[in-house]
């Protein structure tokens, strides 16, 4: 399975209309820090570690494997270690020849280094070394170099900073940084956002220095043809006092990248205490302070080292507990070394759990990423006891059994679908039934097509998601479908309706001119083979995380079935598998949020109690600051989820198909007040079951698995603690929503193609041959909809494919203000209507590259930009002859 990349939904968020509903608005917005990572493949490993599986212990987590030992036999503790380019370098640090007790510690300049693509050619000794002897310094590998902070050398700290950067040729440099604020040695730096941000430390050689402050080292870009500049800041010191020897580790914990502060030690007024104390820092928002987290069960990762593996797990990975501190002189050779007990953390639960045995416990030296394992060299075994062993340690899969029922239950859903679309077949004997329905779509079933057509699988697996890692901050952006309930139920389909349209773009030929509706009628055609590829990809992304099932094969279930029931049943066979698929998807969440309620220790009241103490319950974020526009603020919310709810209700085929599809007006008009009722309950359901679901692995945090974010929570739930037959219902509900979409965007494309272009340029057939048309569109379209999904799934385009979206994406806003211009502004002209439409794709391309509020305000800035400088064009500019009222 390809290893999947969260640049798909950061770029989709940045385009609140790909989708083209608030609730997948909602999805999509927070998905973009809500990352899945599918399993890594295990690695022919010549040392594994793999644990036991007793109650409360993590499953099997870690792979370790070993990598060539360092060239000194006798290795180093305090070395500097990192990554640049592929190559890991271990530089300094400090050891004792042998017999270790009988020798006073040796400082190295050393620099040695290997390929980690070539490992089998060995290290290699440069001849650079380091300006001094030293060691015991914080050290962060950056795509500029690995970047050497501080230090000491057994009389002294040092301020100075270096980095250390490998060349084309594989050979290393030294290029001199701003030094420190002031010398640390023992301190502990992290990676965020390119910044690097250094921890505690001592200012002496000894813990008699020890401090609590924090630095962050910024890289500015330099003017033309200058170097690029590095500068140090001070942000808030870490909670608990001064403290050496600590982690610190950067993890995402669900709504951004965090800075966490691990343990370490320092001198107490009865000698050296050991810490066992978490913190936690957004150093996005350092003026939000640090947040106490909960605390190791013991002070097992002093002189240490942990790593972020996975999205959201912290894994310590070696340390020293002090059992036996202040005894190595007595037991010499004797000692046993340090413990062998592995913790993993879990960022969004805040929970430890035991997670194995570990192989070895080198302490004193750094974890180093590098791609989806981290690098572990070097170090202390025990007291004056280095090692040369290397390791690489990375998640090991896990298995995801689905029982056979399951396939049973999926399998009669599939099949019920189909016949569905088989029977409907039979009533389709033009394009008006098979686009239209001949207008015997009950109001009802048209309402919860609707709901289902703009409630996708991303919906459906990213809304618990995001109330899962953080809180109910999002749901209120679904307040704008009640807001906007009334204007499109009482305006805008009663005149859809008197036109008798078929495709939504002709009532601009008849408000403007033919030019606008075919530019609009291709932009939403070209838009929904962008949008079925990635409603597609990204469930079958989830669904093969927690399935036997690859991705490949959920890509192709869901596309071919929905191509199958779609095209030989037309819209009638759509939104009644629409209708069919709401109910399973909103039965499947509520029978899981039941099965959670009576699994968690005090049911709904106990859960209602620790999430309104963790703050889980947080609605709104009343800031109104200008820095509140690129985030979630309650007006941004708001404002997104009118903005959102405009662009389907007045101008998407998918939506405005449905309102007549229905024999009469009041209940077209019916349908979209049942959608809007479903939307608000469906909102409360899915938000409620996040939470839940946090609570769930809150009290069972061994049943996560690390190799899978945050969006998998859900689908990970329903594979592994649901009974069988009822895990494929609601893995069938995962499908279902995914199907109702796809095949909506192709009836919605065909008729778009064939209304708008085939009729209305002139093609002239008959009843069948239309019928005839429109089935064959919509197997071409839906087929190019699976081929897309497959490639993003194979190909690695994912970023391309989404700026193309994106650029799509970027239309339909001040499409959506050219029909509330056509519907509100008289005066409005088809001039004016070009010029607000261009200006509002102008003005979004301007805030998508030049400012950095959030996406979530690009719906309304395109539908206000489009419109007003629409009116304001067709007062200056004169109509034309052309121009219909």
């Amino acid at each position: 399975m390809p290893a999947f990349t969260p640049a798909i939904l950061r770029r989709v968020a940045t385009c609140p209309w790909c989708l083209v509903s608030p609730l997948q608005l909602t999805a999509l917005s927070l998905t973009a820090g809500l990352l899945l990572t599918s399993a890594p493949s295990p690695a022919a490993a010549s040392a594994t570690s793999a644990a036991a599986d007793p109650p409360g212990q993590l499953e099997a987590p870690l792979e370790w494997q070993s990598l060539p030992a360092i060239p000194d036999p006798i290795g180093v503790a305090g070395p500097f270690t990192g990554v640049h380019r592929d190559h890991l370098v271990v530089a300094g640090g400090a050891n004792f020849a042998l017999p270790v007790w009988d020798h006073p510690k040796l400082w190295h300049s050393t620099i040695h280094l290997i390929d980690l693509t070539h490992p089998e050619r060995g290290w290699r000794t440069p001849d650079l070394t380091l300006p001094q002897p030293i060691g015991y310094g914080a050290v962060a590998s950056l795509p500029e170099g690995i970047v050497l902070i501080g230090g000491e050398d057994g009389e002294q700290a040092f301020v100075q900073v270096w980095l250390l950067a490998i060349d084309d040729r594989g050979e290393p440099g030294l290029t001199a940084l701003p030094p420190l604020p002031l010398p640390l040695a023992f301190a502990s730096a992290a990676v965020i956002g390119g910044d690097v941000l250094v921890t505690g430390g001592s200012t002496t050689p000894d813990l008699a220095g020890a401090t609590d402050r924090v630095f962050r080292l910024s890289r500015q870009p330099g003017r033309a043809g200058s170097e690029p500049q590095w500068n140090w800041n001070e942000l808030p010191p870490v909670p608990g006092g001064p403290r050496a020897f600590h982690v610190t580790v950067a993890q995402h914990d669900g709504d951004g990248p965090r800075l966490y502060v691990i343990g370490g030690r320092r001198e107490g007024p009865d000698g050296v205490e050991f810490l066992s104390d978490v913190h936690a820092l957004d150093p996005l928002r350092p003026d939000r302070g640090w947040r106490a987290r909960a605390s190791l069960p013991a002070p097992v990762v002093t002189a240490g080292t942990a790593a972020a593996l996975g999205p959201h797990h912290i894994f310590t990975l070696a340390g020293d507990g002090g059992a036996l501190f202040g005894q190595a002189d007595a037991l010499r050779d004797d000692h046993p070394g340090f413990a062998l007990d592995a913790f993993a953390y879990h960022t969004i639960t805040d929970t430890w759990i035991p997670a194995g045995t570990l192989p070895a416990n080198q302490v004193t030296t750094h974890a180093v990423p590098w791609g989806d394992s981290v690098l572990l060299a070097s170090g202390e075994s025990r007291p004056r006891v280095r090692t040369d062993a290397v390791w690489q340690i990375r998640l090991a899969a896990v298995d995801s059994p689905f029982a056979w029922v399951n396939w049973l239950v999926i399998g009669a859903y599939l099949g019920l679908v189909t016949a569905i679309g088989a029977w409907f077949a039979r009533r389709n004997r033009n394009t008006d039934d098979f686009f239209r329905g001949g207008g015997r779509v009950p109001g009802w079933v048209a309402g919860l097509s609707i709901f289902a057509t703009l409630l996708s699988s991303i919906t459906f697996v990213a809304l618990p998601a995001r109330a899962f890692a953080t809180d109910w901050t999002y749901a209120l952006i679904n307040a704008g479908i009640l807001i906007c309930a009334p204007l499109v139920a009482l305006v805008i389909i009663p005149v859809f309706r008197r036109i008798n349209l078929t495709s939504a773009y002709e009532y601009l030929e008849q408000r403007f001119n033919l030019a606008i509706r075919l530019f609009a009628s291709a932009s939403f055609v070209v838009f929904q083979l962008g949008r079925m590829a990635v409603v597609i990809y990204l469930p079958a992304l989830a669904l093969a995380a927690v399935t036997p099932l690859q991705v490949e094969a959920c890509i192709l279930i869901m596309g071919v079935l929905s191509i199958v029931y779609c095209t030989l049943g037309g819209l009638e066979a759509v939104v009644w598998t629409d209708a069919v698929q709401a109910i399973v998807l909103l039965a499947g969440a509520g029978l899981s949020l039941a099965i959670i309620l009576s699994q968690i220790d005090g049911g709904w009241t106990g859960l209602t109690a620790a999430a309104a103490d963790h703050d889980k319950l947080r609605w709104a974020d009343f800031d109104f600051t200008a820095a509140s526009a690129m985030g979630a603020a309650f007006w941004v919310i708001v404002l997104g989820g009118i903005g959102s709810s405009l662009i389907p209700y007045s101008s998407d085929q998918a939506v405005v198909q449905r309102y007549v599809s229905t024999s009469t007006t009041a209940k077209a008009q019916g349908a979209v007040w049942l959608n809007a009722g479903l939307s608000a309950v469906a909102t409360l359901l899915f938000f409620a079951l996040g939470t839940a679901l946090w609570m769930f692995y809150r009290q069972h945090p061994a049943q996560l698995d690390p190799t899978l974010g945050s969006d998998a929570v859900l689908p990970l739930f329903i594979a592994r603690e649901l009974p069988a037959g009822l895990a494929g219902l609601v893995i069938a509900a995962v499908f279902a929503a995914a199907q109702s979409t796809i095949s909506t965007s192709m009836n919605s494309g065909a008729t778009a193609l064939v209304t708008d272009f085939f009729r209305r340029l002139g093609w002239r057939g008959s009843d069948r041959a239309g019928l005839l048309l429109a089935r064959g569109l919509t197997l071409l379209l839906g087929v190019l909809g699976t081929s897309g999904a497959l490639l993003l799934a194979t190909a690695g385009i994912a970023s391309a494919w989404q700026t193309f979206l994106t650029l799509i994406g970027f239309v339909m806003g001040p499409l959506c203000g050219l029909f509330m211009l056509g519907l509100f502004t008289p005066r409005a002209h088809a001039r004016g209507a070009m010029v607000g439409a261009v200006l509002g794709v102008a003005v979004l391309v301007w805030c998508r590259q030049a400012t950095p509020i959030s996406g979530l305000l690009y719906a309304p800035i395109g539908i206000a930009t489009a419109w007003a400088g629409g009116w304001l064009a067709s007062l200056i500019i004169p109509p034309g002859s052309a121009t219909a009222r």
